[in-house]
């Protein structure tokens, strides 16, 4: 008898403990917002390999387009950018860096897709993009091309997931980091290597022996920030930021600061960015 009330004592303290443990989860999402001003900080997922978005620079410090946009975030919410704190993910793992709330918000250059959605809540966008694909001298120049080719993706990203709903018959070859897609695509172990156009113009421009044959695949899509699914106060602050960098010409003025050194006149502010 008293083998059995142990146990059903056991069972009761579980299930209390998971209860309190989702409260717990519900209210911490809830006033994600105050966190992280009680806090005195914000921390802020971006990439280390992906310039000229997101990548460390020559003095080890956090440069690029959305880490601009990411410290005027921190300086809007808290007073100053110095109260900003990077941590470099993968693309592959965004989301759970957000579920698990390593970050408070994702500023990686992420592509708002349904899918994602579901997981994560996006934030009015800052960014427009479309997939495209590089080769070495532009050689692949449409779909058919790829045709008993290798083309190189980034695991978790929109050209992995495009490729593989929409052309399984094409051979992916691919990688976690930004790094080794490139080096892949420049010692030959791939023919082409599709990723966000915005970004592989830019590659481009630095490698001449290659060329971004494929434009523009598929729709047109946003880039936006997210947060952890139910951080509708959090949510709601970065929707009226994103607005008022917008009305004030910041995302202009990041463009110019960031963007427009590496593109000069190969493509215009308002055609990667909301002015």
């Amino acid at each position: 008898m008293k083998n059995i009330l142990r146990v059903v004592c056991g069972f009761w303290l579980v299930l209390a403990a998971v209860l309190l443990g989702g409260c717990g989860d519900e209210q911490s999402s809830t006033n994600a917002l105050e966190s992280i001003k009680q806090k005195g900080s914000v921390t802020i997922g971006v990439f280390g390999d992906k310039p000229p978005f997101g990548y460390v620079d020559a003095k080890g410090e956090n440069a690029g387009f959305d880490v601009y946009i990411a410290k005027q975030i921190a300086k809007d919410l808290l007073g100053s950018e110095e109260k900003v704190r990077f941590v470099l993910v993968e693309a592959a793992n965004r989301i759970e860096f957000l579920k698990s709330n390593k970050v408070d918000i994702m500023m990686a250059n992420f592509t708002q897709t349904q899918e994602r959605a579901q997981q994560v809540d996006f934030a009015r966008p800052y960014m427009k993009v479309a997939l495209g694909v590089v080769s070495k001298g532009g050689a692949i120049a449409d779909i058919t091309d790829l045709e008993g080719k290798t083309l190189i993706v980034n695991k978790g990203t929109t050209a992995d997931f495009y490729f593989s709903k929409n052309h399984p018959e094409i051979k992916l070859l691919k990688f976690e980091q930004n790094t080794e897609t490139f080096a892949a695509l420049q010692d030959g172990r791939g023919d082409a290597l599709a990723h966000d156009n915005t970004l592989l113009f830019a590659w481009a421009k630095e490698n001449p022996n290659f060329a971004v044959g494929i434009k523009e695949l598929g729709d047109t899509d946003v880039i936006a920030p997210a947060v952890k699914k139910g951080n509708a106060e959090l949510l709601e602050w970065l929707n009226d930021e994103m607005a008022r960098l917008q009305k004030d010409k910041f995302l202009l003025k990041a463009y110019e600061e960031t963007l427009a050194p590496i593109y000069g006149n190969l493509i215009e502010a308002r055609d990667v960015t909301f002015e």
